[in-house]
């Protein structure tokens, strides 16, 4: 049971060796660019007094803190430059937010001044309509009122005319004889 364990892991860590996929690890070995080969590496010879070999040792000492110091200051030289860097990007990044809220709260004025003006010609068209009803219903009435007072009046005519052949009282019984003795002739 525990040689099936192993060799399962055995058989993932080899599927995983020869999958085609470079890993960062491996990545990184082809990449990497070596330092050039350092003055002080091979360069000791053994001096014949222990003095000497001490004061050598010494200025090796010296040499190296200084190599070092000089590594150090151009690392957190670069390390600055590369946080202002990060900075410079991060105020860029705000500033494109801060232009787009700024473009975008313009375009939704305008969108709103438009569609203000919108409604309120919506408003006054429907207010135009409005009042041309109205003055077509008003037209309407008053033409009604005229026809009505010209029917009134066309009655009164008629019955003035009509009134004119009017018989008068002590005119009637002499007519009516008349017209009976009309009829039956």
């Amino acid at each position: 049971m525990a040689n099936s364990s192993s060799f399962k892991t055995f058989s993932k860590t080899l599927i995983r060796s020869f999958s085609s996929k470079t890993s960062h690890h491996n990545n990184h070995q082809t990449t990497h660019k070596y330092l050039d080969p350092n003055s002080f590496l091979g360069s000791w010879k053994s001096p014949a007094h222990p003095k000497e070999a001490e004061r050598k040792l010494a200025q090796l000492r010296r040499d190296y803190a200084k190599q070092v110091k000089d590594v150090r200051k151009e690392y957190i030289h670069e390390m600055e430059l590369l946080r202002l860097e990060k900075l410079r990007k991060e105020e860029a990044r705000k500033e494109a937010i801060r232009v787009a809220n700024e473009e975008r709260k313009r375009l939704k004025a305008e969108a709103a001044k438009v569609r203000a003006q919108e409604r309120m010609i919506a408003e006054e068209e429907f207010r135009k309509t409005l009042l041309k009803e109205r003055a077509e219903k008003l037209e309407n009435w008053r033409m009604k009122q005229k026809l009505h007072e010209n029917k009134k009046k066309e009655a009164n005519e008629l019955l003035r005319r009509r009134s004119s052949i009017w018989i008068e009282e002590h005119e009637l019984e002499k007519k009516l004889l008349e017209v009976m003795m009309y009829v039956h002739d």
